[in-house]
């Protein structure tokens, strides 16, 4: 079965009918409508005989409008319309003739009551009634166009009466001799008046006769100023002529917009300047062609011109603009029911859109071959009634109201059409943007139940006036937390009442399945055919319309809502994930700042086992003590394996992997609860778990900036794990250095923790050096084989607090580390006490730093201290050999300091010493011996020494003479020279 076209749609309704046959003996020639009111209007009928006949319609349903209309009606009308309209919808009135030629063409004038007629070439003026006597104007016989000058703004056109005046016939005597003696000017051959600067009234017509393009005013006694003694009627009024421009033969069609006059004619269309009197072509006709036709598109003030069957749409300035409108034929008549053209030929009347071009509604009001055809609309005003004539019928059709135009496209599930036509009202100014929004709730809502989830929330999303709550009950069955704040209108009627996606689904199914069996049987159905040949599965749909619902909720939350609204919305999204079980969402909403009701899901994730989220979401309810237990509970079960580990996976700079356990997450995200909490008694609760699982998470909760009130420092050390020794001592040092703490106990403790660390690190470190030592088994298990959460070795920051800080108690530290081989931190203990001696014994015997020692003889600033260096140089005691070295260093950096008589005596008893030494030396080297038996062979040339003579050189090889004389005796056989790489050996030193 065919389906119609969407873009159809009933615009017009017919209101009313008269067959024309008993008022006039020959057909129609003429049409014209006005309104009067909002409930009544005038139809103006010209025949061929020459009469003009009033019709009278009621637009109105009841007579409250009838008679609102006849009281606002002017009072010489209000007697001609006291009749019972509640009864007949149309009525004749009355009819006039004006001779026994046609009436080719009527102007309605609203604004004055009065009628403009052009008959046999005459132009004539009624009153809006046909109540009063005809006026025939003086005026040039001939006429066969005729247009009313539309201005779209004074800024826009030209006032002609600011240059022109009346031309020599309307002139009185004294002014046509003037104007024979020379004066005036003139316009395209045409004598005028002098200009006389006067106000343009809103009467202004183009007349053509014959070649001459007339421009006139029609003016009354009341208004018309410099009037002359001819065309005068106080009551009728007259023509005042304004201009006369030379024009073409053959005129059929007018138009006057602002300053151009287009005219159209079986050759073509023409434009006419009415300030200028300049002319120009705008296109030429074919030579085979529809008549010209003209029609003034009063809203957008432009002009329609047709070619055959195409509408062309200029400005003022004869330019096209927009595209055409491409029509099925060439029309008898068109008229305009913004926003559409409206044609008619052959009985029919079609409805073109003006801005797509697209056939929105034929009607048929005559048969095949019913003649020539006219349609008339209304000029100005709403513009609601349109008639359409055959030679002997008029039909009146009224405009459908734009919400009943929506709502049919809605029933016939054309919703593409029924928003395209809301916005092209919304763009004509005749509905509002609110109404817009309406529509697309409107529509929402009719796709949600037809099952299309996503093109529901697509057209939900673009109503600005849909509040979120309206999506609620689809979420939640009633009654609920929110059933009050669900707003309780229907629409327009066109859906169910909202109901759980659950049974919209379930009915969606049910309707497709019912249209499965119809379709089977012949019968059609609104079903989508989509639906019909693959049938959804109930699953499929119910995750479809869940995941879009959650799609409007994520971008409701960025409206400003009330807070119960937000509630609702975040709650009921909560609800959706956990729907699809979207833990990443579960989570983000929950740790985000949010506005959940606790109480409505705290169940629901407990229940589902959604811990974590319920974690999230108590944490950003402020209930601190309920979030870290079940982080606590996480950690426990991830670590004994009661639970899967939920392992995270990130990518670091460098191209690793980090990988943190579930524990570790539950361990960091406690921890940001702890740093902003001042609840004491709640963060050592929860310290010690936490520090088991990451020292760094409890130091960082310890110095936590982010809390209000800190700590006191006292229970806090109390509370920490002595086994916890680097938490401790990073608290301390946070505790010293960022917050200044200038107590002793903190800095002493500090001190000594540091150096017990120190020592046990420096014995693993020793243990380590020896595999052998069966310690190393057990110090692989140490707290110094985990990884320290400090940068720098533990030795190092011992030695930089006890040389930056005064507040410790040096002696008690000294106790501590005695009986350790930390020299350089005895050496600062001994300097803070001030033992010199001790001092420079570590430095220059212990650790041997030549520098250091010779530094702080400079800090010491006597002479005899550089002399004490120099003794424990060349004097150490226990056995220790002199550092000759370090002596000299010293003798060359500080010799001035150094009392010369005292370094003689030191150096000439230890002259004595090392020439004996030298001399036992040379002679234990001279009185080597070396075994040579018949296995023994010459380095060189590897021949068997046996009893020859052999050579051996200082770098212990031998060589054959042979071979001795071949390299010589200063460089041996493995290429050393002797003269320039001078050999020493152990014994050649002084050993003293």
């Amino acid at each position: 079965m065919a389906k119609p076209d969407p873009s159809a749609r009933t615009v017009l309704e017919p209101l009313s009918n008269i067959d024309l046959s008993s008022y006039s003996v020959t057909s129609l020639r003429s049409l014209a409508v006005s309104s009067i009111s909002d409930a009544q209007s005038l139809i103006y009928i010209g025949t061929f005989s020459g009469s003009l006949l009033l019709l009278s319609i009621s637009t109105g349903d009841d007579a409250t409008a009838t008679a609102t209309a006849t009281a606002s009606a002017p009072k010489d009308v209000q007697s001609a319309l006291d009749f019972d309209a509640s009864k007949r919808n149309v009525s004749f009135l009355r009819s006039v003739s004006f001779g026994d030629s046609p009436i080719e063409t009527l102007h309605v004038l609203p604004e004055i009551g009065k009628v403009l007629v052009l008959c046999d070439g005459y132009m004539f003026l009624v009153d809006a009634l046909l109540s009063q006597s005809v006026k025939k104007l003086s005026f040039s016989k001939g006429v066969c166009a005729i247009a009313k000058r539309i201005r779209s703004s004074e800024l826009e056109s030209t006032n002609l009466l600011g240059i022109s005046g009346n031309n020599l016939e309307s002139s009185s005597a004294s002014q046509r001799i003037l104007q024979k003696l020379g004066g005036g000017i003139r316009a395209n051959g045409v004598k005028t008046k002098e200009p006389v600067q006067q106000s343009e009234g809103n009467n202004v017509f183009a007349v053509v006769i014959g070649k001459r393009l007339i421009l006139v005013e029609l003016v009354f006694s009341n208004n018309r100023i410099g009037k002359t003694d001819r065309d005068i009627d106080s009551s009728n009024g007259s023509f005042v002529i304004l201009k006369e421009i030379h024009c073409i033969d053959g005129v059929k069609t007018i138009v006057w917009l602002n300053d151009s006059i287009i005219v159209g004619t079986v050759h073509g269309y023409s434009l006419f300047s009415c300030v200028t009197g300049l002319s120009g072509v705008i296109f030429s006709l074919p030579d085979i062609s529809s008549p010209p036709q003209l029609k003034l598109l009063w809203k957008e003030r432009k002009v329609l011109m047709l070619v055959d069957n195409v509408g062309i749409v200029v400005n003022e300035h004869g330019q096209p603009v927009g595209g055409s409108l491409v029509f099925r034929s060439s029309p008898d008549s068109v008229g305009e029911l913004s926003p559409y053209v409206v044609l008619v030929r052959n009985g029919k009347m079609e409805l073109y859109n003006k801005r797509s071009g697209s056939c929105i509604q034929t009607v048929t009001f005559g048969g095949e071959g019913v003649g020539p055809c006219i349609v008339a609309n209304e000029e100005v005003g709403i513009g609601k009634l349109v008639a359409v004539a055959t030679p002997t019928k008029v039909t009146c059709y009224c405009k459908v109201s734009s919400e009943e135009q929506i709502k049919d496209l809605l029933r016939k599930k054309n919703f593409k059409e029924a928003i395209s036509l809301v916005e092209e009202l919304e763009y004509e100014g005749e509905m509002s943007n609110e109404m817009l929004s309406f529509v697309h709730a409107q529509v929402g809502f009719l796709l949600l139940f037809d099952l299309h989830f996503e093109e529901a929330v697509n057209h939900f999303l673009q109503s600005e006036t849909m509040q979120p709550s309206e999506v609620f009950p689809f979420i939640m069955r009633d009654p609920n937390r929110w059933s009050l704040l669900v707003p309780r209108s229907r629409y327009w009627g066109l859906h169910p009442p909202p109901a759980p996606l659950e049974d919209v689904v379930d009915d969606g199914l049910m309707a497709i399945q019912r249209a499965i069996f119809l379709r089977k049987a012949g019968v059609d159905t609104a079903v989508d055919d989509d639906f019909i040949l693959n049938p959804p599965t109930r699953s499929n749909l119910l995750e479809s319309a869940i995941k879009n619902i959650i799609r409007y909720l994520e971008v409701s939350r960025e409206k400003e809502l009330t807070l119960s609204v937000q509630e609702g919305v975040d709650t009921l999204l909560m609800y959706l994930y956990r729907a699809l079980n979207r833990v990443d969402d579960m989570e983000r909403l929950a740790s985000s700042e949010n506005s959940c009701i606790v109480e409505e899901l705290e169940t629901l994730l407990d229940d589902s086992g959604h811990l974590r989220t319920l974690a999230f979401l108590y944490a950003s309810k402020g209930m601190s003590s309920k979030a870290l237990a079940i982080w606590r509970i996480l950690a426990r079960n991830y670590s004994s394996g009661l639970w899967e580990d939920p392992v995270v996976e990130t990518d670091l700079q460098d191209g690793s992997k980090n990988i943190v356990s579930g524990r570790e997450i539950a361990a960091i995200e406690a921890s940001k609860i702890l740093e902003e909490l001042s609840d004491q008694e709640l963060v050592l609760q929860h310290l010690g778990w936490i520090a088991d699982i990451n020292p760094v998470l409890a130091v960082e909760v310890l110095t936590s900036k982010k809390r209000v009130k800190q700590l006191l420092s006292d229970e806090v050390i109390a509370a920490i794990d002595p086994k916890k020794v680097e938490i401790l001592q990073r608290y301390l040092q946070w505790l010293i250095e960022d917050q200044d703490s200038i107590d002793t106990q903190f800095h002493t403790l500090y001190a000594l923790s540091l150096a017990k660390s120190a020592i046990e690190a420096f014995e693993v470190e020793s243990i380590s050096k020896n595999p052998d030592d069966e310690r190393l088994e057990g110090a692989k298990f140490s707290d110094f084989g985990m990884k320290s959460i400090f940068q720098s070795p533990v030795r190092e920051r011992l030695q930089i607090f006890l040389l930056s800080s005064d507040l410790y108690d040096p002696e008690e530290v000294l106790d501590l580390i005695e009986g350790s081989e930390l020299w350089l931190e005895k050496a600062i203990l001994y300097r803070k006490l001030g033992q010199e001696t001790l001092v420079l014994q570590i430095l220059a015997l212990k650790l041997e730093d030549s520098e250091a020692a010779e530094q702080y003889c400079a800090e010491i600033g006597r002479p005899d201290a550089y002399m004490q260096l120099l003794d424990m140089y060349l004097d150490p005691q226990n056995g220790k050999e002199p550092m000759f070295k370090a002596a000299v260093r010293l003798l060359h950096n500080h010799g001035e300091s150094l009392d010369p008589l005292q370094v003689l005596e030191i150096v000439h008893n230890l002259s004595r010493a090392i020439d004996v030494d030298a001399r036992l030396a040379r002679l234990e080297e001279r009185s080597r011996h070396v075994q040579i038996n018949d296995e023994s062979l010459c380095d060189s040339c590897h021949a068997r020494l046996g009893t020859k003579l052999f050579a051996m050189y200082p770098d212990d090889t031998i060589v054959c003479y042979k071979c001795f004389r071949r390299q010589g005796e200063s460089t041996s056989v493995t290429g050393r020279n002797f003269k320039r790489d001078v050999l020493l050996k152990p014994g050649w030193l002084v050993t003293r």
